[in-house]
């Protein structure tokens, strides 16, 4: 039997990108609160999961879009990079608790905030996912309307063709998202906490 410490080097290899990606993480929180960064970036290619018992938005859209990611990324997989996404816009959005995680070679980087006493807030949070699930609330809402012609939500809209909603108010009870970004101009997350755990949200 080999005698190289295969333990050791890999857990020092794993500490090193987790290290990398908890503050590019971290970052890009900061940067997208402060208005710094757009809308779109090239996303990683790696989905994680958002939940919360209750979203409440006034003003929301919803359209397809084509997320990219950066030329020869390990995650791309068979998909050449690209991953259709439903962009989900909602100019004010209040959650009644949050959590977020993402699986790690059989860990998880688990994020939870907020509560229905102290709720997380968000102005302009705009997500990309592949799956929604949810009990949903709708107040006056178009269905089938061209996505560039959205209005509801700010600077955000499709492009010409693509099928969109809106809404002008959302309510959201036990969501589930599988997700690929998030972007927020602000994003409130009052008693936050990240951990590594052996469980997801």
């Amino acid at each position: 039997m080999s005698s190289t410490p295969f333990g050791r080097t890999r857990w020092r290899r794993f500490s090193a990108v987790m290290l990398g990606g908890l503050a590019a993480t971290i970052g890009l929180v900061v940067l997208t609160g402060q208005g710094v960064l757009a809308a779109s970036f090239s996303i990683s290619g790696m989905p994680f999961v958002v939940t919360s018992p209750r979203l409440h938005g006034y003003g929301f859209a919803q359209y397809a879009e084509l997320d990219q990611m950066e030329p020869g990324s390990p995650n791309e997989g068979d998909t050449g990079g690209q991953v259709v996404v439903i962009v989900s816009a909602i100019r004010d959005a209040t959650l009644d608790g949050l959590c977020q995680s993402i699986e790690l070679g059989g860990i998880n980087l688990k994020i939870t905030a907020g509560s229905p006493a102290d709720p997380v807030k968000a102005d302009t949070l705009v997500v990309d996912s592949d799956v929604i699930t949810a009990n949903a609330d709708f107040k006056t809402i178009d269905i089938g309307q061209d996505a560039s012609t959205l209005d509801r939500v700010p600077g955000k809209k499709g492009a010409i063709g693509v099928f969109g909603q809106q809404a002008e108010e959302v309510t959201l009870t036990n969501l589930r998202q599988n997700n690929y970004a998030t972007t927020a101009a602000r994003f409130y997350l009052p008693n936050l906490r990240m951990a590594f755990t052996s469980g997801g949200c």
